[in-house]
């Protein structure tokens, strides 16, 4: 789309009481300062959107005489007809004009907001407005008409291992996702990885200072033999035990028949000592005849049955003397003694050799430690380079979008991004011009740069409008821009003069 202006005509705007502007493809104004050149620029801005031409409230009421209105008019041509467009202020109030219609202000500012956006438009009107705005609208403004370098291209363009990584991972994650679960696992890892670190250090202390000292061999080699030396012992503690085991048995039941003997002669006595009591024992009724016979009978038999009873144990007896003779008591003290000296040679190795065993679970322990720490930090330094890997995508999509916007451009180079002290990449926005940022060129300098930065917008959005160049005293040669040239420029001494390129 081309817009072309046809003519402006203010009334009682500012320095100007009736002015009418007819423009050309190439429109001069000159004259004098404070003749009101800059002010015919700045009528336009304040036309379209009540502002001037670095988007500042703007007051256009006169100062040097009175006036009851004031009135600015444009016509231009939208590349498929004419529109008349007017904006009066009258006793601080404002009206509008569509093709001399009186309109509302919605309707006035939805008729500019259909034709162009409006910072575009005022960038391409006033080279220098672009730079006016905050650098991140300055950004979004350029990078709107460059295309972001994709996935793919990126990835090709970063080291193999890092591509290759990334473009698996963003099957299922975006970068965006895939940084933030990467850094939180990283974080993790960072303190799993000090933790295992510690603990196979504290494993391998331990180790160092509970390694065996004696070969496992060397132990069971003398343990084997010292517990020989203990079971032959044994065997003869065994056999004695047998035969003193016997001799004991024996004793213990002799001691119990002669304990039982003398409580039998004690009751021999008192039943010798008995007399036949003239009644029963039992019911207490008189004995008589023969009641008293089997009385003394019942005495006799009971001694016979005592007697024949007292001769058994003694028989008894004399027959474990007897078997008690034949056995000798063997003394296996010095076998004891013997076997304990063994047993407490055999048990320091036993505990030696436990040791061995504790020591060899404890390397199981120290090497399943190395292999879980080995792991944390295989995973750690995948994380960390999955990290860098996303760092690096956008370094190089910063570069690569970069290098497509510096190819619209010939004397201009634009900076996107600039990489922190920890190699994250933030977003910034600098026109530059020969090395230099914008804000340390020279007037002249700064006239150029944005003459070339508004062709390019203008080429990219499609959108061609006349451009104000104010001061063009500044600069003594710079490429015809795309769209009407206006040109202000200070000549001593002379008065207002407007001349078309028709004219």
């Amino acid at each position: 789309m081309q817009i072309k202006f046809k003519s402006l005509k203010l009334q009682n705007f500012k320095s100007h009481r009736d002015l009418t502007v007819n423009f050309g493809e190439v429109t001069k104004i000159a004259g004098d300062n404070a003749e009101g050149k800059s002010t015919i620029g700045e009528s336009i801005s304040w036309l379209l959107y009540g502002i001037d031409l670095l988007g500042n409230k703007l007051d256009p009421t006169p100062v040097t005489y009175e006036a009851d209105e004031t009135l600015v008019s444009l016509l231009f041509n939208d590349g498929q007809k004419d529109v008349l467009l007017s904006r009066g202020l009258k006793k601080g109030r404002a009206s509008y004009y569509i093709n001399e219609v009186p309109s509302k202000a919605g309707d006035y500012n939805e008729l500019l907001d259909n034709l162009f956006d409006k910072d575009l438009f005022l960038s391409l009107f006033n080279p220098n407005y672009f730079f006016t705005m905050k650098w991140t609208d300055q950004r979004a403004m350029v990078l709107q008409y460059v295309t972001a370098p994709a996935n793919k291209e990126v990835f090709a363009a970063l080291p193999k291992a890092q591509g290759d990584k990334l473009a698996a991972l963003v099957k299922k994650h975006s970068l965006s996702d895939i940084d933030k679960l990467h850094r939180d696992k990283k974080k993790k890892l960072d303190k799993q990885y000090i933790a295992a670190q510690s603990k196979t250090k504290t494993l391998k202390e331990q180790l160092e200072e509970d390694a065996p000292r004696v070969p496992l061999e060397s132990l069971q080699a003398e343990k084997s033999i010292f517990t020989k030396q203990l079971n032959e012992v044994q065997e003869v503690i065994n056999s004695a035990s047998s035969t003193n085991n016997q001799i004991n048995t024996l004793n213990g039941r002799i001691k119990a028949l002669l304990d039982e003997r003398s409580r039998m002669q004690e009751q021999w006595k008192i039943l010798k000592a008995e007399t036949i009591e003239d009644t029963c024992r039992t019911c207490k009724q008189p004995l008589k005849g023969d009641a008293v016979k089997a009385a003394e009978e019942d005495k006799e038999h009971r001694k016979a049955n005592f007697k024949t009873t007292y001769d058994k144990t003694v028989a008894d007896r004399k027959a474990l003397e007897a078997q008690l003779a034949g056995l000798t008591f063997v003394d296996v003290s010095e076998q004891m003694a013997k076997a304990q000296e063994l047993q407490q040679k055999i048990t320091p190795i036993e505990a030696e050799i436990r040791n061995h065993k504790q020591f060899e679970d404890k390397e199981k322990q120290m090497h399943k430690a190395v292999d879980a720490e080995m792991e944390t930090l295989d995973s750690l330094n995948e994380s960390i380079f999955i990290v860098d890997a996303v760092k690096a995508y956008y370094a190089k999509e910063a570069e690569l979008q970069a290098a497509k916007v510096d190819d619209l451009l010939d004397n201009l180079s634009i900076k996107l991004f600039e990489t922190q002290k920890n190699g994250e990449i933030k977003t910034t926005f600098e026109i530059q011009m020969d090395g230099k940022d914008y804000r340390k060129l020279s007037l002249s300098e700064s006239i150029r740069a944005g003459l070339e930065l508004r062709d390019v917008l203008s080429e990219q959005s499609d959108v061609i409008t006349p451009v104000f160049l104010d001061n063009s005293e500044s600069i003594t040669r710079f490429k015809e821009p795309l769209g009407q040239l206006i040109v202000s420029r200070v000549v001593a001494g002379e008065e207002l003069s407007i001349k078309g390129a028709d004219e």
